[in-house]
């Protein structure tokens, strides 16, 4: 006789194997916790960009502290980082030697080379960038690595010929070979990530290519419009090489009056320290409200449509 009592079902036997029940949740096995390595390429980029920040930085903070020193202390090495300091250098640079006539030469040529470039680089730029016009697109990257330098000579010769040397004429259209292509060259990959569609619509509700360009195009433009302007007027508030040559007494601006404190035999350092200093500041105040839109300026250009 079979006693079926004592063997169990199916799916008992099934159950006994490990299989789970319905509802019951699925246990998986706990493997034992690896630490994680932690990359090496978080420190090695702080590491960088400390250094390149010290590399920058130094020079400014060295010629700030050189300011407030006389010069028996920029040369003694005693006194490197512990010193009495003096605006003396201040006063010799704003009183004696009228660094304010300078100052009021340097942003009266930048500004009116910035706004002239604009005027004129701006619907340069605009055709450019509709009508495809890419060899004169090359001649202006041409214009803009030409060196300066190598046009000195003729420029000198022809403008002293017309006797337009030492004003601010020759001082303005000179800069204006540095701000010119640029501005066309920002504007054009700027105007080529503007949609097309827009001026079609707008002239279809009645607008010229002129009014389209103006009332739609131009506003829509003001980052780049900015970022060039910047760029444009720090370009021209730092130019030492045309400024040396083409200007006169009564239009020198700040980095060729800079020179005049290096002589033959010595160099006022004290003085030229302090009149560097207000040379960067309102290039530094400058970048630092204007970096948002320069940033974006640059960076609407990057991407078309």
């Amino acid at each position: 006789m079979t006693d079926t009592a004592t063997t169990p079902p199916a799916a008992d036997r099934t159950m006994a194997k490990g299989t789970r029940r319905p509802g019951q949740p699925l246990q998986r096995p706990t493997l034992p916790r690896r630490r994680r390595k932690q990359p090496a390429y978080p420190v090695f980029r702080v590491v960088v960009l400390t250094l390149t920040v010290l590399l920058f930085i130094a020079p400014l903070v060295w010629m700030v502290v050189a300011s407030l020193k006389t010069n028996v202390d920029i040369y003694d090495p005693d006194k490197t980082f512990f010193f009495t300091p003096t605006l003396d250098n201040y006063a010799n640079v704003l009183g004696r030697n009228n660094y304010f006539v300078f100052i009021f030469n340097s942003f009266w040529v930048a500004l009116c080379s910035t706004v002239f470039s604009l005027i004129l680089g701006v619907p340069a730029a605009y055709a450019m960038s509709r009508f495809t016009m890419h060899r004169s697109a090359m001649v202006v990257l041409m214009a803009r690595i030409i060196p300066g330098v190598s046009l000195l000579v003729p420029w000198y010769f022809i403008f002293a010929n017309l006797r337009l040397v030492g004003g601010f004429g020759v001082l303005i259209l000179s800069h204006m070979f540095v701000a010119l292509p640029l501005i066309v060259y920002l504007m054009m990959s700027f105007f080529d990530s503007l949609p097309t569609e827009l001026e079609d619509a707008a002239q279809v509700d009645g607008l010229t290519p002129i009014g389209a360009f103006l009332r739609i195009t131009l506003p829509l433009s003001v980052p780049g419009l900015a970022t060039a302007g910047i760029l444009s007027f720090i370009f021209s508030w730092n130019n030492f090489m045309f400024a040396l040559v083409l200007s006169g007494a009564n239009t020198k601006t700040l980095p060729v009056a800079i020179f005049n404190f290096v002589s033959y035999a010595s160099i006022d350092w004290g003085s030229l320290m302090s009149a560097a200093v207000i040379v960067t500041v309102p290039i530094m105040v400058i970048a630092l409200f204007t970096q948002k839109y320069v940033v974006s300026g640059l960076t609407a250009g990057a991407t078309k449509g």
